[in-house]
């Protein structure tokens, strides 16, 4: 399995956390100051899974894990870099599934975002838990206090939250990098340590070809 930090890895890095911050705070910010609607999503692994599934699970880890760190410091948001560990994982897995070429197909890709977000939901449940009781500032806290109204447990409020909302969340975005590389050239694409396993194949001619 290739993870080599090749130029194009160390180029795609930065703007994958880039991607992450922005959208992700994007969305924090309007759950924040919108009094009636709120996105429970948080859509902030674009550029995480995008450099898993090209550069592999390293590349992809530290991206998700940085990106939350710095996300935290530049932003003065405390919440986000509790979640880095969550994020490494979301990295890993993406790049295991750009190595196995699940993002080839749409349906493979949307398993991955399904596979990920229930790991994503599994872990996240305790931290937000245990850190903020489960209340985040996060567009899905008002799930959170929905599940709590039928529920004793504040971690299974939150654990339901998770599975509610990470498994849609992690799939729009497993979808968005899905088009994302579709819209790319292949021959960009395979310069990446894990390019020949994401990029389609070339098509065989209908006629002409001998093996």
């Amino acid at each position: 399995m290739r993870s080599t930090f090749n130029t194009l890895t160390l180029a795609l890095m930065p703007i994958a956390i880039v991607l992450n911050i922005t959208i992700g705070a994007l969305i924090s910010y309007f759950n924040r100051i919108s009094p009636v609607i709120k996105i429970p999503l948080y859509l902030d692994s674009i550029g995480t899974i995008l450099a898993g599934v090209l550069a592999g699970p390293v590349a992809g880890g530290l991206t998700g894990a940085l990106s939350n760190i710095l996300w935290s410091f530049i932003l003065a948001d405390p919440v986000i870099i509790w979640f880095a560990p969550v994020a490494f994982v979301i990295g890993v897995l993406a790049g295991l599934f750009g190595y196995y070429s699940w993002m080839r197909k749409i349906q493979m890709a949307l398993l991955g975002g399904l596979v990920t977000g229930i790991v994503a939901a599994v872990m996240s449940a305790p931290i937000a838990t245990y850190v903020y009781g489960g209340i985040t500032g996060g567009g899905t806290d008002f799930l959170v206090a929905a599940f709590q109204s039928f529920m004793d447990s504040t971690l299974g409020a939150v654990a339901a939250q998770g599975i509610f909302s990470d498994p849609p969340d992690k799939m729009i975005s497993y979808l968005l990098v899905f088009l994302i590389l579709k819209g790319l050239p292949r021959r960009l694409l395979v310069r990446f340590p894990q390019g020949e396993k994401t990029a389609s194949p070339h098509r065989r001619p209908l006629i002409g070809h001998v093996d």
